[in-house]
């Protein structure tokens, strides 16, 4: 029997062996929320409306969707969510998902904070990989004007530079104690510049190993061109690609801004493109799995299912150091915590920060998921699977 043939996304002993009675029932009732659009949708102006007001809102939310999407607010409070996912075999990628900042001192902390996670890495395998965001440590609207290729000023030339030393000190961090960092992608309307950004760290620190990882979203028809281009440049150049693919987050904000602008929508015109685009990428990458690291980032049974036969039919370790299966907190156990149990490469992102700087990355996960078809259903499946079978083995 291969190690395929082990592989069981229906165990759900396994996938929530690490969460109590009283947390799958927390998750249930989560889970059940978020299936309600309407609910989703209030919840954002509801919560900032009664936190402006001062009303005690903080711990109802830290109790709840905090407790199961985030580690904690800091780093040692993720501690005790590391030391769980460990148990699981499952890697943890601490996430510092503070969203929305536009000061120098504000920009300046976040690379500190990064340059804590990467440090936290060291010599710990239970913390594989570290990520972080390009807005993080940039204004937003000076990156929208890059991308546009506007004429800067000498004030804002500086802040650029500021910026470009910012991304350069996290990624020279991780080069020095040999912690890959991904750098997370974000809106088409910034992205050039990002992409050209990661190309350089890559260039500069991916001679040996791949410890810059540049974020492909599937969900564009033009990335998975992207992939292919940017590993040629990276084979000239006699450099490792370091790759992480996903399907995307933007896409209803994509299409809004594409109409109300009047040009091509760079979405895939349909879900089965891309589909069709991501099991692509995954097959380009182990197809060159000497000089591609990558970390499929799905929630797609189908993608997983089909990345592991893909590595088994081709030969490569179902633990190459090149492929991570990855995940997010609080969704997707199953997939998660099977795969480790065989023995894949999987990590899951841990987001933390302050509570109500985490919000809007909290409010966006939410709306996420609910334009994920039947995401919300096949969780709930799953907990009620996984109670049914407690109870039948307490009634023995």
């Amino acid at each position: 029997m291969n190690i395929t043939d082990q592989l069981s996304f229906e165990n759900t002993e396994i996938a929530f062996r690490h969460s109590s009675d009283a947390d799958l029932k927390r998750a249930y009732w989560l889970f059940r929320v978020i299936n309600v659009n309407f609910l989703v949708k209030i919840g954002p102006p509801i919560t900032n409306f009664a936190m402006k007001l001062g009303l005690p809102v903080n711990g109802l939310i830290k109790a709840t969707i905090f407790k199961h999407f985030c580690g904690g607010e800091t780093i040692r409070e993720c501690e005790g969510t590391i030391r769980s996912l460990q148990e699981g075999n499952v890697g943890t990628i601490l996430d510092y998902s503070i969203e929305g900042q536009d000061d120098e001192m504000a920009f300046d902390n976040t690379r500190d904070e990064i340059i804590r996670t990467i440090k936290r890495a060291v010599k710990d395998k239970s913390i594989p990989l570290t990520v972080f965001k390009v807005t993080g440590t940039i204004r937003h609207t000076l990156l929208e004007k890059l991308d546009a290729g506007a004429a800067l000023s000498t004030a804002e030339k500086e802040e650029w530079q500021k910026a470009q030393d910012r991304v350069l000190s996290i990624c020279e961090k991780a080069y020095s104690v040999g912690i890959p960092v991904m750098i997370d992608a974000e809106e088409t309307w910034i992205q050039k510049t990002i992409d050209a950004l990661a190309m350089d760290m890559m260039l500069r620190f991916n001679r040996e190993k791949a410890i810059v990882y540049n974020t492909y979203q599937l969900y564009r028809h033009d990335k998975l061109q992207s992939l292919k281009d940017d590993h040629l440049k990276a084979q000239k150049h006699g450099c490792i690609l370091g790759a992480k693919l996903v399907r995307g987050a933007y896409m209803e904000k994509e299409r809004e801004r594409a109409g109300e602008k009047g040009y091509p929508s760079p979405i895939q015109p349909d879900k089965k493109s891309t589909d069709r685009d991501y099991d692509a990428a995954l097959e380009y990458c182990t197809d060159h799995i000497g000089e591609i690291a990558f970390v499929a980032g799905t929630h797609n049974e189908e993608s997983c299912r089909g990345l592991a036969d893909m590595l088994n039919k081709k030969g490569i370790d179902h633990n190459h150091p090149h492929v991570y299966f990855s995940q997010l907190l609080g969704m997707s156990d199953n997939l998660s915590f099977n795969l480790a149990y065989v023995r894949y490469n999987v990590a899951k992102y841990v987001p933390y920060g302050p509570i109500k700087a985490v919000l809007p990355y909290l409010f966006r996960r939410a709306q996420e998921n609910t334009a994920i078809a039947g995401q919300m259903s096949r969780e709930l499946g799953l907990i009620v699977k996984e109670v049914k079978r407690r109870r039948l083995k307490a009634k023995g």
